[in-house]
């Protein structure tokens, strides 16, 4: 049979029941939709991920404390309080070293008249918005003056300002932290969360002023490092580590009480956890769209029963056992690609929706389109073999007397 003859009788045949051909479709287009939605998902989160990290700062690396010991249990990297502002400052002091900003960091209730809003307030150099790739929406940032004499001068996170009701206006008036007050000397340029942690909701003090008034000690938390260039990523490492190992007193061979992190190993080690994600959801979703195969086949075998007796008449007029598997093959490959069809639309769709409300980037992969419709005629082909033999192998005697 010629492939416009195929076509012509499975679209003659499918549309006599259409209501059971669009059930039959159902579980090809819920698998295809969750599949193309999910990878689409997937896809979009790493993007957005990756380019907040991207947005964090400028060839940046962080230096964190190592970890503490109590017994037999060890803490997590970052439990040690093995570095101090000194360090960040003896840093500063390198060749391949752009910008250093150390962070004391604590929560505190901040108040603007009525309104109030504990978040968090760190103590910090004039080096931070170069570090971590800020720029000033209202007035300045903090001076080198302000950290040598602990002055009460607070710059203020994008969302910080909104919540407290503080505006272009707001520049040299006076907020309370903790009940002391500050002076806002300035107001930072939004640059967007990452998931639970929203850098535009802080406030930044004087580093000298967190220690003396907040915090009590001269540990930091972590401090970021602005290497010059990117070429330089790995000498800057290195003269870091032997800066930090001859000021902690750690010999040749001996264990480094810091950790040091690039931009490039967390842009790895993030998109090394989406793909895997993206991968195990995409396979999750097809579970489905094996679900959908099997309702074809079932449908397609109740529509070898239900049609024996026109088969045993297509036989014995001249039709080849062949003639009549590749109908019922077609016919399965229709109901399957059409469906696969409806849910590449659906799942585009439901990704797009998905995305404006994470507020990601859309993203739109045309390879997952591809697979999606291979994977649609795998099903089809699969799951209308077996119909479409049974088919083919029927007597035309026997089927003809069939009732």
């Amino acid at each position: 049979m010629k492939l416009g003859d195929l076509f012509r009788l499975a679209i003659s045949r499918l549309g006599t029941g259409k209501l059971r051909t669009a059930l039959t479709m159902l579980g090809v287009i819920i698998g295809v939709a969750s599949v193309v939605a999910l990878v689409s998902v997937g896809q979009g989160a790493t993007s957005g991920i990756n380019s907040r990290l991207e947005g964090l700062g400028t060839n940046l690396l962080s230096v964190t404390p190592g970890s503490t010991t109590t017994g037999a249990t060890r803490g997590a990297f970052g439990s040690a309080t093995t570095l101090t502002i000194e360090d960040a400052t003896a840093m500063s002091t390198l060749p391949d070293v752009a910008g250093v900003a150390p962070e004391l960091a604590s929560q505190r209730l901040v108040v603007a008249g009525t309104l109030n809003e504990t978040t968090n307030v760190i103590g910090t150099t004039p080096a931070y918005p170069l570090v971590f790739a800020y720029s000033m929406w209202q007035g300045s940032f903090l001076t080198q003056a302000s950290v040598d004499h602990s002055l009460r001068v607070a710059v203020l996170g994008n969302t910080t300002a909104t919540t407290l009701g503080l505006g272009p206006s707001a520049i040299g008036s006076t907020v309370y932290i903790s009940g002391l007050p500050f002076e806002v000397v300035g107001i930072m340029q939004p640059k967007g969360g990452v998931g639970f942690q929203n850098p535009d909701d802080e406030v930044l003090i004087p580093v000298t002023t967190a220690r003396d008034l907040f915090v009590g000690t001269d540990s930091v938390r972590t401090i970021g490092v602005s290497v010059a260039s990117a070429k330089q990523m790995d000498t800057a490492t290195a003269e870091i580590t032997t800066l930090l190992d001859q000021r902690h007193g750690i010999g040749a061979g001996g264990t480094p009480d810091f950790t040091i992190t690039s931009q490039t190993q967390l842009l790895s080690t993030v998109g090394s956890i989406s793909t895997l994600l993206t991968v195990l959801l995409a396979g999750i979703a097809s579970i489905s769209l094996i679900v959908g195969g099997i309702g074809i086949m079932n449908i397609m075998l109740v529509s070898v029963r239900e049609r024996t007796r026109e088969i045993g008449i297509r036989k014995a007029i001249g039709a080849r056992g062949r003639d009549v598997m590749l109908q019922f093959l077609f016919e399965a490959l229709m109901l399957s690609v059409s469906g696969g069809l409806i849910g590449i639309v659906i799942g585009v769709a439901a990704s797009a929706v998905i995305a404006v409300l994470a507020g990601w980037a859309f993203t739109f992969n045309p390879v997952t389109v591809v697979v999606s419709v291979v994977f649609s005629l795998i099903v089809g082909v699969i799951f209308g073999v077996w119909p479409a033999s049974q088919a083919a192998r029927l007597d035309p005697v026997v089927a003809l007397r069939y009732e």
